[in-house]
């Protein structure tokens, strides 16, 4: 009864989080992601979500959820639709693994973020069919195409602990 209650709970915080979103690119201007004003912070913020759902996304396959999978690759979509306007220009501070080359190429930069939400939305739409085989196929290059693609051009490398 705990592990429903919980994954309940994670399903209204996870729709809510989408139509909080969905919400803020439908008002009319430039779309922002709701934070607390400092963009470093969403952002990295924001990623450490995507890194969460891909996290869970794994695990449903692995599971055999793969009906489960579609909630964790819409919010992948929704995310990455955000990603460009957390990153103004001369938003680079010391504390932050972003690379010039993100303004430099920004239009390439935008172009990674608008694959992500491409590559998200056919992940989604394959585990709300069902089908298994798709969303298998997408999951084997998902990872390299869309947030390695970004973080090979776009990020200073993790420093190792």
């Amino acid at each position: 009864m705990i592990r429903r209650t919980t994954v309940h709970r994670r399903r209204i915080l996870l729709l809510g989080l989408v139509a909080a979103m969905v919400s803020a690119c439908t008002t009319g201007s430039a779309p922002r992601m709701v934070g607390t004003g400092n963009v470093v912070y969403d952002r990295q913020r924001l990623m450490k979500i995507q890194g969460a759902q891909w996290n869970e996304i794994q695990a449903k396959f692995k599971a055999g959820d793969i009906k489960g999978i579609a909630p964790n690759a819409e919010v992948e979509a929704v995310t990455s639709m955000q990603i460009p306007s957390l990153f103004p220009e001369g938003s680079l501070p010391s504390r932050s693994k972003a690379k010039p080359e993100i303004w430099e190429r920004w239009g390439e930069f935008e172009a990674t973020a608008k694959n992500m939400t491409i590559w998200s939305e056919r992940l989604r739409d394959a585990a709300q069919a069902n089908d298994e085989k798709a969303v298998a196929d997408i999951m084997k290059d998902y990872g390299r195409v869309t947030c390695g693609a970004c973080h090979t051009t776009f990020r200073q490398p993790q420093t190792q602990q």
